[in-house]
């Protein structure tokens, strides 16, 4: 195994680890659902993952799933703003 496959399974044990402690931690327990830019963003960071070997392909994946995050975001706040 070499240092970057070794790179790769530590990332996704730490990308596990902090949803577990996500869930874990929430002291409302409350179950949230993710909404699908959310998933479809965090799959594109997996996707990144996996495919750093190139690292254009990598950076190209990871850079696309910050603009949908942030889409997200703002989404979710223009939605909590119109019900105020």
């Amino acid at each position: 195994m070499n240092s970057s496959n070794i790179f790769i399974l530590i990332a996704i044990l730490a990308l596990g680890i902090i949803a577990l402690l996500a869930y874990i931690v929430d002291p409302t327990h409350k179950s949230r659902k993710i909404s699908p830019l959310t998933g479809l963003s965090f799959a594109f960071v997996i996707a990144g993952i996996f495919f750093g070997a190139e690292r254009w392909l990598g950076y190209s994946l990871i850079a696309v799933s910050i603009i949908l995050a942030i889409a997200d975001i703002i989404f979710k706040y223009k939605k909590s703003k119109s019900f105020d």
